[in-house]
């Protein structure tokens, strides 16, 4: 008997759809006036203090032990890494480029976690990482963009997202992942504001269309602040492993609103490179169903 679409599934498909969407949307802005350090210290003041008056409502608390304090500080200063190397990664390259990169996140986090001794991997898992970073390979050598320094920076985007997932892990076995997404997205952005000073006071916004505003909107509405709602909800009813299952999909559709709204194209060796990071994706999800052994 065929499985009804749940609203659960519809909440994890909005989320991934929005998601991939923002690589296209932010490369749009990116190209039409915005400056890179600009555009994401905007983007995330606003998208905060959304989400700061949406958890005080629903927890009407932000406290955390303070022996948690490091850990959230660390989670916030590799995501503050990440938000600079998205926000460059995109201005300096093909959106497409940056979401096939992307894809190997899953993959990164694989890697990060049996670095610092969270998971033990079997044989499976490697050879996901070595066909994921083949296809990577290929991706950044052979790719539409000849940015080879746009196209290191997205690789990194890929890591540090994989690293911030990883450090905010152990918290939210404590709290919820609504306080914890609160404070670590107030204290990353923070630095990410010191450092955007320069291009901020150099932003020009006198030639911006509707466009430009429009799609500014989407990117702090919807892949920041609606995305945590949906994406975390819907983990709270059906566990991490459903719903992370969606998230191999989300580089393909970006690269398909890349195609379709930017007229980006693929090369052969992307072709070839996405081929391989999707291969690697079905390896990896595989092996964290049936092959992790976790570190006691």
């Amino acid at each position: 008997m065929r499985r009804r679409v749940s609203a659960v599934d519809l909440m994890l498909l909005g989320t991934i759809l929005l998601w991939a969407l923002n690589v296209t949307v932010t490369r749009y802005v990116l190209t039409h006036g915005f400056r890179p350090l600009a555009y994401g210290t905007e983007r995330y003041g606003a998208a905060i203090a959304l989400f700061w008056g949406f958890t005080w409502q629903r927890e009407r608390s932000f406290r955390v032990r303070r022996a948690d304090w490091r850990l959230i500080a660390l989670a916030a200063l590799v995501l503050f890494v990440n938000q600079i190397c998205f926000v460059v990664a995109i201005h300096e390259t093909n959106a497409s480029t940056v979401a096939l990169m992307l894809g190997a996140t899953p993959v990164f986090t694989g890697l990060i976690a049996a670095g610092v001794g969270l998971e033990r991997m079997r044989s499976s898992f490697w050879l996901a990482a070595l066909i994921a970073f083949v296809g990577v390979g290929f991706v950044a050598g052979g790719g539409v963009s000849g940015n080879v320094g746009g196209d290191l920076i997205a690789i990194l985007t890929a890591a540090t997202w994989s690293a911030y997932s990883v450090t905010i892990a152990p918290l939210m076995r404590r709290y919820s992942p609504f306080r914890i997404s609160a404070l670590v997205l107030a204290l990353g952005w923070i630095p990410l504001a010191l450092v955007s000073i320069p291009q901020l006071l150099d932003q020009s916004y006198s030639g911006f269309s509707w466009k430009v505003w429009l799609g500014l909107a989407y990117a702090i509405v919807g892949p920041l602040f609606l995305t945590n709602i949906l994406w975390f909800t819907a983990i709270a009813r059906v566990g991490p492993s459903r719903a992370t299952l969606f998230t191999t999909i989300q580089p393909f559709f970006a690269v398909l609103f890349a195609i379709v709204l930017l007229s980006e194209h693929l090369n052969r060796w992307d072709v070839v490179g996405a081929v391989a990071i999707a291969t690697a994706i079905a390896l990896e999800r595989l092996r964290g169903r049936h092959e992790v052994v976790t570190a006691e």
